[in-house]
């Protein structure tokens, strides 16, 4: 089980050997934007790559104005991450606007597949909020992965985002597995916020509101590679517990 963090682009196995990091992950450009990917310029060696795609991704919308955009991103992004030997691009699922029909969603998202050549895995995450949102909770999950049916598509489980999307983390992966058939990658992250409170902002392992021992029956029951998305003065001591404890 390798475990490692989500570091900056500019010297990400610097980073990892400050942390004690056996895996990265980083963006390639602004997070926030739609430029395209850009490279570091210091080679990535000794460890091993996740790319997160841009926040602003979101293919799933009935908006042409974002939606086209967006694939193009999700397709410049997956070519450059090849090109970096990376083991995956995580992308978030999206979101319908209110009163949008989500099947519209599910659809623009099998759309995607059917246009797009995938060198490496897209791993699709569950998020925290929206209520029109594609991938917040399981049933809405598995409607994706219903639409998504004959594609090679990966998951990405965030703890965070699953505590503050609604979901018990006692039985997550099991319930996930059953409607996904893998966890490809472990994004392990503490909440600064209460259960289902649809708020996207991480804590240090054991400086949230989840139980750190509920997270790490998560990370043994996933059984992937871990990444911690956490603020990065702890991230260090987020790497050396969860190796002291799996």
């Amino acid at each position: 089980m390798r475990i490692g963090a989500h570091v900056g682009q500019e010297d990400p196995a610097a980073r990892a050997a400050e942390v004690g990091a056996e895996v990265v992950q980083f963006f390639l450009g602004d997070p926030q934007g739609y430029k395209k990917p850009v490279l570091p310029e210091v080679p990535v060696e000794g460890v091993d790559i996740y790319i997160h795609a841009p926040y602003l991704i979101n293919v799933a919308t009935a908006n042409n104005r974002i939606r086209i955009p967006s694939r193009k991103l999700l397709a410049q992004h997956l070519e450059a991450a090849a090109g970096l030997g990376a083991k995956g691009l995580i992308v978030h699922g999206g979101h319908m606007n209110k009163g949008d029909d989500p099947q519209a969603g599910f659809d623009n998202w099998r759309k995607v597949f059917e246009r797009m050549e995938c060198p490496i895995p897209v791993l699709i995450e569950n998020t925290a909020g929206g209520d029109n949102a594609m991938a917040r909770r399981l049933d809405r999950i598995a409607r994706l992965w219903d639409a998504l049916d004959g594609f090679d598509v990966g998951f990405c489980l965030d703890t965070c985002h699953a505590h503050a999307g609604g979901e018990e983390l006692v039985d997550v992966v099991d319930r996930i597995k059953a409607i996904t058939g893998r966890i490809d990658l472990v994004h392990c992250n503490d909440s600064r916020d209460e259960f289902d409170s649809g708020a996207d902002r991480h804590a240090n392992l054991g400086n949230g509101k989840i139980d750190p021992e509920l997270i790490l029956a998560v990370c043994r029951a996933a059984a992937a590679p871990i990444v911690v998305e956490t603020p990065s003065e702890g991230q260090a001591e987020d790497i050396a517990f969860l190796r002291k404890n799996l």
